[in-house]
């Protein structure tokens, strides 16, 4: 049987912290969006709306966030009955409608952010800019190479 190489058991080591942080930060994301009656995954979707700044296609979201389309579908018809998004005519495409942010979920999603930017600055204390830059950069190469 193969064993590891050091980088090897350092990178497998790397991934078994990213999914126990995966969790912390859905707790988190959790906590954040439960005065909105949001969850971590309806605040992702919403976000991937927000960070483009223009409706998308459920197709698009779940390309941009790494998700499978089936639960986006689910995620962006319950932020519908919430009031969040709205559907929108498609005009490249006469199936796929565009999903949008409708004003309460503009109001929420700046509610949000408020409550994100307090909360990780406080996460960020004492790091440097630099190892998180260094930290990022790194993790997108092994999601790079791991697709």
């Amino acid at each position: 049987m193969k064993e590891r190489t050091p980088p090897g058991a350092a990178l497998t080591e790397l991934i078994l912290e990213v999914f126990q942080l995966n969790g912390a930060l859905l707790d988190a994301g959790d906590q954040l969006t439960k005065p909105h009656q949001l969850t971590s995954a309806r605040w992702q979707v919403m976000g991937a709306i927000e960070l483009e700044g223009r409706s998308l296609t459920v197709a698009q979201i779940a390309r941009r966030m790494g998700l499978a389309r089936q639960g986006v579908q689910r995620i962006v018809n319950d932020l519908e009955n919430l009031g969040m998004v709205f559907f929108e005519d498609n005009v490249d495409h006469k199936r796929a409608k565009l999903v949008g942010l409708s004003e309460d979920g503009i109001k929420t999603m700046l509610a949000i952010d408020k409550a994100q930017i307090t909360w990780v600055n406080q996460l960020a204390d004492g790091l440097s800019e630099k190892q998180i830059k260094q930290t990022v950069r790194l993790m997108q190469i092994i999601r790079e190479r791991s697709g």
